[in-house]
């Protein structure tokens, strides 16, 4: 198994599944609904709507910066604005969040392991490689899983606050 490969999969489990450590993003956001998503159930924190949209831009970004693409992230495009709350929305967010996974593990599964530590263009810094940013997307994807999992907990709280009062 090439090291590319390894990465790949390093990445799918992180989001999908089999993962060591526990939980993967789309298992945690399993039975997620929109109301949970959209909800702020700690102030000055993002939602979980806006951190799954967040993940898939940065899933997007290094999948194009595996294809030599220079890309910065404006604060808008790093936590994408929710504008709609509903649950049609939501299935397309996270639709557009696990395409835009799966581009991204084809991309490093198929990445030519000879340039794996190769500089990423655009970045001045000497040990950021692929194999650096590869294996950063993987601690990002947990990282904010964490997170939702947290958003997921306070927002119970809340709910259940609600209903005792």
């Amino acid at each position: 198994m090439s090291e590319s490969t390894r990465l790949a999969d390093q990445i799918r489990r992180a989001f999908e599944g089999e993962a060591w450590h526990g939980d993967s993003v789309l298992e945690i956001l399993q039975g997620v609904k929109a109301l949970t998503a959209a909800a702020r159930p700690v102030k000055h924190a993002h939602t979980i709507w806006e951190l799954v949209l967040h993940i898939a831009a940065w899933d997007e970004a290094v999948r194009q910066r595996a294809m030599g693409k220079v890309v910065t992230l404006s604060d808008r495009e790093n936590f994408p604005p929710v504008i709609d709350t509903a649950e049609g929305a939501w299935c397309q967010a996270l639709d557009y969040l696990k395409k835009t996974h799966a581009g991204l593990v084809e991309t490093v599964a198929g990445f030519p392991e000879s340039r794996l530590g190769s500089q990423v263009a655009g970045k001045s810094e000497p040990y950021y490689t692929f194999f650096y940013m590869f294996s950063g997307i993987v601690q990002h994807e947990l990282y904010h899983g964490g997170q939702i999992v947290l958003l997921k907990k306070a927002f119970a709280d809340l709910m259940s606050s609600a209903v005792a009062d």
